[in-house]
């Protein structure tokens, strides 16, 4: 008999686990210090930091912290104790889900304590054995697990291709009306690795032709794109055509939890049945006040101002990269990925390590199994909390980078530069 333990020591930790040794503390699993914003401390140095999910820059608000604050104090962390179904339901609780339902123009809301979690425990609860899923091929890791629980049919469309969409969904009704099931179909607002935009608009058209329901994750939309805010399907002037709305508060919001909103008769059901809400503590008290607060500030004329900030710093970044002849792909949204393509990992981590080390700009470098096989990617997420000099001097690095890669400086497989003496 086979022992897990040894297996899991054969096959080196996976594809990115195999780089351990060399890329812990470094590459992966890095140690940001300081007060969270553009400039931050990595290895007792100073550098540009363009890798946190801080969109609209709320980390360190004032009002946002003193929210915090004041919630901890008069809470604590603990309360309430329980799950929602049980003891942990409060007036905030229910204070916050109102806001997000009517900020959203749904019937009702749900919060979520962990805004992966909760959409795992979500898809789940919705889908029962003879209903058919449809999903985009590149749709996140949360989403993916989420249809792995499903014990009935699914089918991927190529990644925001409407006519491969169309192919798959036009089988999948056919399937689930031979069945006696439904259709539920899986996307995102914005690619959170390559900052692309769903095709929200045409996904919602094709329900002139078809019988399905439509399922968000706007994690990286919600609170920074369309005129208020509301997300990518208020930006692609669809907000009617999509029947479940996920927003996450870990981007925009800066903070933890989630929330899905919805028709109330299903936003009731799955108060009643998602297990990842009824096993599990409510979210705590301080975090629903700070989240009151942050929501307000995202509903507010400053928000306006955040958004527009943020849109400001993106455009300048994304035509600064093209202008230097790298490829950003398909990117319209506050994440820019920059393709590195020819070299691999081993070219990308040569990058990387002069780019923190000589030019003390922070990216994360991103691969398989994150992103597609055989794609390496510097990830950019620009904030509102960055300014137009962050956005100069990191162009003009990348522009000594591209030089050097030109060059061909960072060729070979060699990867001993992911030992940092």
């Amino acid at each position: 008999m086979l022992d897990i333990f040894d297996r899991i020591s054969r096959d080196a930790g996976g594809p990115i686990g195999q780089y351990y040794d060399q890329a812990f503390g470094y590459y992966m699993y890095p140690k940001l210090e300081g007060e969270l914003g553009p400039h931050m401390t990595f290895n007792g140095k100073e550098v540009l930091n363009w890798s946190l999910n801080n969109y609209l820059g709320l980390a360190n608000h004032p009002e946002v912290r003193k929210a915090d604050a004041e919630g901890a104090a008069k809470w604590g962390l603990a309360y309430p104790m329980g799950s929602r179904m049980l003891s942990g339901h409060t007036a905030l609780h229910e204070k916050l889900e109102k806001m997000f339902a009517d900020f959203e123009k749904k019937e009702d809301a749900f919060l979520f304590n962990f805004g992966y979690q909760g959409i795992v425990s979500a898809i789940d609860t919705l889908t029962a054995r003879h209903d058919v899923i449809v999903y985009d091929a590149e749709a996140h890791a949360c989403l993916l697990d989420g249809i792995r629980l499903h014990t009935g049919a699914s089918y991927k469309f190529k990644h925001n291709n409407i006519a491969d969409c169309e192919r798959v969904l036009a089988r999948a009704c056919k399937l689930a009306d031979e069945q006696g099931g439904g259709v539920l179909l899986i996307t995102e607002g914005v690619f959170g690795m390559t900052g692309a935009m769903g095709i929200l608009d045409q996904i919602v058209a094709l329900k002139q032709k078809y019988t399905f329901r439509i399922f968000i994750d706007d994690a990286h939309g919600f609170g920074l794109l369309g005129k208020h805010g509301r997300g990518t399907s208020e930006e692609l002037n669809c907000m009617d055509g999509i029947d479940l709305y996920i927003g996450a508060f870990a981007k925009s919001m800066a903070s933890i939890g989630g929330f899905i909103a919805g028709p109330r008769n299903i936003i009731n059901f799955l108060r009643l049945n998602m297990r990842s809400q009824m096993y599990a503590k409510s979210q705590p008290m301080p975090l629903v006040y700070g989240n009151i607060k942050r929501l307000e500030i995202i509903m507010s004329e400053e928000g306006d101002a955040l958004r527009q900030k943020c849109k400001d710093i993106t455009l300048a970044m994304k035509t600064g990269f093209e202008e230097l002849g790298f490829d950003t792909g398909e990117a319209e949204a506050c994440v820019i990925p920059i393709h590195i393509d020819g070299g691999g990992v081993a070219q990308a981590t040569k990058m990387a390590m002069d780019l923190r080390e000589n030019y003390r700009v922070f990216c994360s470098m991103v691969v398989y199994p994150v992103i597609p096989k055989g794609m390496v990617i510097f990830r950019i997420v620009c904030t509102a909390a960055h300014t137009m000099e962050d956005v100069k001097y990191t162009l003009n690095a990348f522009k000594e980078i591209k030089a050097k890669l030109d060059a061909g400086a960072y060729d070979g497989d060699d990867v001993a530069a992911m030992t940092i003496m």
